[in-house]
């Protein structure tokens, strides 16, 4: 597995806590750690209108946890001059799905903060809404639950001319289900066997899936779940499983590296995103998906280079040692 600074090394510590009974801001920091001046009153409901900055130590190690290639976060300027071309060719690719009546599915797997809808936003921000859908599928009803695995998702896939984006899928069996123990073991066997073969019949019909997982190290993971405890307009994407991620990073670094290698075909492939910075994640993923579907006019001078460092293939994210 990938080396990251050990939590055991750091003095400070970050707690994540629900239901308000304690803070969840990490100890003051001592020396000439750096810290906001002073905190801004509270919002309503009791929310932090700011959140404590975390100190230099635990900010550098999220940076480069999981063994992430680089050592600066992308300028702002630069994000906002590469994503405009990248935004007009989505435009481009959704004309062609609509006027040739394609179906594409994009299905986004990863870690509990590593910036899934964040992504997905970017990729829907100036597509017609009724023609570009995003699925994020809640807890299964009792009458789902007593349905075959799939069918709650079947009845999500595109119709002609759609494009499809799943915030999280029927790979939940193989992740989150597993770790917190909400299946049983045959359960997600089960799973990894018949999703190649679930993709399988969606390809053969005309369906294009692109599959895209997106990690982050540990140290990014806690940075991101103690931002989102102290925004009050983020909060809401926090759940008491959410809280179980940083304990059990190990054990999810285990699920997906199994999930990944049994999941990933010929016919849908997985492609794995390094996502500790977020605007070369979503770049990265744009691009891999406007290289991935042969629609009329393609530019591939406006797309620019896929960034092999931030897109890995499975076979190289596993040899790497995975937990990126």
């Amino acid at each position: 597995m990938a080396k990251s600074l050990s939590a055991s090394k750091r003095k400070t510590t970050i707690r994540l806590v629900s239901g308000g009974k304690e803070d969840a801001s990490p100890p003051e920091p001592a020396g000439n750690a750096r810290t906001r001046p002073a905190r801004k009153p509270a919002g309503p409901q009791g929310f932090d209108i700011e959140a404590p900055t975390l100190p230099d130590a635990i900010t550098d190690a999220a940076f480069r946890s999981g063994d992430y290639p680089y050592g600066k976060r992308m300028k702002r300027k630069r994000y906002e001059a590469e994503i405009q071309p990248l935004q007009i060719e989505l435009q481009k690719l959704a004309t062609w799905v609509r006027e040739r009546k394609e179906r594409v599915v994009i299905l986004f797997e990863g870690r509990d903060g590593a910036g899934k809808g964040g992504t997905i936003g970017r990729f829907t921000q100036h597509l017609n809404p009724r023609q570009a859908r995003v699925v994020a599928l809640s807890k299964p009803s009792d009458s789902e639950a007593g349905q075959w695995y799939f069918q709650r998702y079947a009845a999500q896939m595109p119709t002609a001319g759609e494009i499809v984006f799943f915030d999280r899928s029927w790979y939940n069996r193989a992740g989150v289900e597993r770790v917190m123990g909400f299946c049983t073991p045959e359960q997600t066997e089960t799973l990894l066997h018949e999703a190649p073969a679930f993709e399988g019949m969606l390809v053969r019909d005309g369906i294009r899936l692109i599959k895209l997982f997106i990690t982050i190290g540990p140290e990014m993971q806690m940075q991101r779940l103690h931002a989102r405890w102290h925004d009050p307009l983020k909060r809401w994407k926090l759940s008491p499983i959410d809280f179980e991620a940083i304990p059990r990073f190990a054990a999810y670094s285990e699920a997906f590296d199994a999930m990944l290698r049994r999941s990933s075909t010929d016919r849908a492939p997985w492609h794995v995103i390094r996502g500790n910075d977020k605007l070369r994640a979503r770049l990265n993923a744009i691009r891999h998906v406007l290289l991935s579907i042969p629609y009329d006019g393609r530019d591939e001078a406006a797309i620019g280079e896929l960034d092999r460092k931030i897109v890995l293939e499975v076979k190289d994210y596993l040899h790497k040692g995975g937990e990126v």
